[in-house]
């Protein structure tokens, strides 16, 4: 099986937060200050309460110079409740989609993409906040080098599963997308050894011109 990146080792460990008592221009000052377009909101012994994000505050401003209807009311009642207010106790949505430390990137996001987030809080297993992901950091794997791609894939992939033909095998990697060439002693194995590459992270996608031969040592 290949080593899999957790999410540990691609969060962001020094997080911009803020706290329920936080006022509207401060945490809209927080965002600007620190580039960031979300923010988690903790309680007082570290665990996050929700998380703020731009979306939760631009309501103010779409709201802003006019009240919404009585039919846009009922069908925003959310909205309608933050556009009237100022900390972000109020602010926020609660509860946060969180996550832990040793998850996978693949369930990060999936994760991510079922709940709609841009962002998910990294806790630990009390709930307090460890660090955050977000998407740029699941994509930090395909920065990757081809050369340290290819050195994994022989390591976890090729030798192990063709112990006798390995050294018959090539290994080229280009921009992320990996070949397979030359002699295999198990023809029936190429698939396999083309689906754990694809699982290596940072691979792009794969391709394979290996062959079955009895001599391939």
């Amino acid at each position: 099986m290949t080593s899999r990146y957790t999410v540990a080792m691609v969060m962001t460990q020094a997080v911009v937060t803020v706290s329920r008592s936080a006022h509207f221009k401060e945490i809209v000052t927080a965002m600007q200050r620190w580039r960031v377009t979300g923010v988690p909101v903790l309680e007082e012994d570290g665990r996050v309460a929700g998380v703020v994000s731009q979306a939760d505050l631009l309501v103010k401003e779409e709201f802003h110079g006019h009240g919404p209807g009585l039919i846009e009311q009922a069908g925003r009642l959310t909205d309608t409740r933050k556009a009237g207010s100022t900390r972000a106790a109020d602010l926020m949505t609660s509860p946060a989609v969180t996550i832990g430390p040793y998850a996978t990137l693949p369930q990060a996001a999936r994760l991510m993409a079922h709940s709609h987030v841009k962002r998910l809080p990294v806790v630990d297993g009390t709930g307090r906040l460890v660090g955050i992901v977000s998407r740029a950091d699941l994509l930090k794997v395909f920065l990757r080098s081809d050369d340290e791609l290819a050195a994994q894939i022989r390591r976890e992939v090729v030798v192990p599963l063709f112990p006798v033909s390995h050294r018959a095998i090539r290994i080229d990697v280009a921009h992320g997308i990996v070949t397979l060439r030359g002699d295999a002693r198990d023809s029936g194995l190429i698939p396999t050894a083309a689906r754990l590459v694809l699982a290596v992270e940072g691979v792009v996608d794969v391709k394979y011109e290996l062959s079955a031969s009895q001599h391939a040592c």
